[in-house]
């Protein structure tokens, strides 16, 4: 077993296309094929599943996935502890990120830290709160960005930055810039998956004051942020989204406030306690703090 191997599954399983991975490390795919072929002849088990477009680990996989991303982050550690050139940061770092921290403050943190850092390249996957913490958990990415305080003895949790929650409702809806939660209730809403936090703490509020999730009205739920948006301008119902995100719409929705739903929301970095980040993921999380 060497690290060519072991890097060639890591990077199917993040990238999961053999192509993709092929395309992102320079190797040609034949060679990631080769790499992981030999890979599991030595280990005696199937580690990937490559009966659809879509490849996928097998449990064994899953398994071994979790050490081999250790393997690799402690070699990059050793090789970074013995450079003579140790401001100089390069690799391919994973990031974990919940919609709204995607497309708010996350871009302007990518800009920066590779500015500093020119030999850096990012791959971020973008989900829901409850996915990237999952994603950490199974190694799949080192660094996440959730709207929720983690309470876990494995993650590191860290408060970054906080934003504001405004309903958007199309132009064509008759309502007012300011309403109350017991108004808001009444329109149709599209919302996220289970696992927003953003949806989860309207709800939590809402049912505080004494409103049932039952009493929401279901347009339409959607797991992307773009198409969320999009459905309301079109006129399909309202949806409970980040201030930051909203104010960049301009007019294509309408902005209402809540008056009785003023809660702000956090966001934050979380990482794994318990394993060794790579000189980048590293790095980058003590750029981050640093902005705080």
């Amino acid at each position: 077993m060497d690290f060519k191997q072991i890097e060639a599954f890591v990077n199917v399983v993040r990238y999961k296309s053999f192509s993709k991975a092929a395309d992102a490390t320079f190797f040609t795919q034949p060679t990631i094929s080769t790499h992981i072929r030999n890979l599991e002849k030595e280990l005696g088990v199937k580690l990937l599943d490559r009966k659809s477009r879509i490849v996928e680990m097998t449990p064994q996989g899953a398994k071994f996935y979790k050490y081999a991303v250790e393997m690799i982050n402690a070699r990059a550690q050793a090789f970074d502890a013995l450079s003579d050139n140790r401001d100089s940061v390069e690799g391919i770092l994973e990031i974990q990120t919940s919609s709204i921290p995607g497309v708010t403050f996350l871009p302007d943190m990518l800009s920066g830290f590779r500015q500093m850092h020119r030999g850096i390249q990012y791959y971020v996957s973008l989900s829901d709160t409850q996915t990237v913490v999952e994603n950490i958990l199974e190694r799949r990415g080192e660094i996440g960005f959730v709207g929720d305080d983690i309470d876990s003895n494995t993650i590191e949790c860290i408060q970054v930055a906080s934003d504001k929650v405004v309903m958007i409702a199309p132009n064509s809806f008759n309502v007012s810039n300011k309403i109350t939660l017991s108004e808001a209730v009444r329109y149709p809403f599209i919302w996220r998956e289970t696992g927003s936090a953003t949806r989860k703490s309207f709800e939590s509020a809402a049912v505080s004051r004494g409103f049932s999730k039952e009493e929401f009205e279901v347009a339409a739920l959607m797991d992307d942020l773009d198409s969320i948006i999009r459905s309301v301008e079109a006129g399909l119902g309202v949806a409970i989204i980040s201030e930051k995100v909203a104010a960049a719409l301009g007019n294509r929705v309408k902005i209402i406030d809540i008056d009785d739903f003023n809660e702000e929301r956090n966001f934050y970095m979380i990482y794994l306690r318990s394993i060794s980040l790579s000189p980048a993921a590293e790095a980058f999380s003590e750029y981050v703090k640093s902005l705080i």
